[in-house]
């Protein structure tokens, strides 16, 4: 990490993921103990089998919260390995990893320095996620699918069908609308791990109709942004940044 990274209050504690309890739970060994554990992602990771994983877990600080413990990462790594790489599965926390590097100029080459960072800011029948300066910023932490070289040793399950929510194109849609009354707008694709660069490699059940609503936001002018950040049990560090040509 450097001095620039987003800092974690407390260092993330590695534990080993047991199993997939339902969509918000995991079942993870921490320290030796079994601990029902938060699952911050409701979709799949990749077509991963979680299940004798490492993962990197944060505490609540809430001592009456009945999920002691969130999975933020996980690794592709053997349990023995030591310097693991990570990949991050927190989509809410994207967010803030986000906003910390907007702050404080992370992003500079994208919307500039100094500009006033504004959360949540309502357009139109949305809410997007950042107004930065006169720009507004959406940010999408995709994981359905993984690209990364799985090892042998991985074990996978047969992909299941699934479908861009509602929220997406109705937040890509207003993004294009935005561009009448503001200088910019931009959809910032997120990967906790690194990407080499986004691609489509398996479509969602409505693809056509998404293809359709984003290639007409490129037509307004929407810009098409991503970011590749580094999770590691310190903190978060953005590693690169760039706009993608769709």
């Amino acid at each position: 990490m450097d001095k620039n990274s987003f800092k974690f209050s407390e260092p993330l504690v590695e534990g080993v993921i047991v199993k997939r309890k339902g969509q918000f739970t995991m079942i993870c060994e921490i320290n030796g103990e079994i601990n029902n554990c938060h699952c911050p992602t409701t979709g799949r990771v990749g077509n991963l089998d979680l299940s004798g994983l490492p993962c990197l877990l944060s505490k609540s600080s809430d001592p009456k919260r009945k999920t002691p413990y969130t999975v933020e990462a996980v690794s592709l790594n053997r349990l023995e390995d030591f310097n693991k790489s990570w990949i991050g599965i927190n989509q809410n926390a994207a967010n803030r990893y986000v906003e910390h590097y907007l702050v404080n100029g992370g992003f500079k080459d994208m919307v500039g320095a100094g500009n006033e960072v504004l959360r949540e800011q309502v357009l139109g029948i949305s809410k997007l996620d950042f107004l930065v300066g006169n720009t507004y910023l959406e940010v999408k932490t995709p994981l359905q699918h993984l690209q990364v070289e799985y090892p042998d040793y991985i074990k996978t399950k047969k992909a299941t069908p699934f479908s861009s929510t509602d929220r997406f194109v109705k937040h890509i849609t207003e993004l294009g609308k935005s561009l009448q009354n503001h200088q910019r707008a931009i959809l910032l694709t997120c990967f906790i791990y690194n990407n080499p660069g986004f691609e489509i490699i398996e479509k969602s059940t409505n693809y056509e109709e998404v293809r359709a609503a984003v290639d007409k936001s490129i037509t307004l002018g929407v810009e098409m942004w991503q970011a590749n950040f580094e999770i590691q049990p310190e903190g978060v560090r953005l590693v690169r940044y760039f706009k993608r040509e769709v």
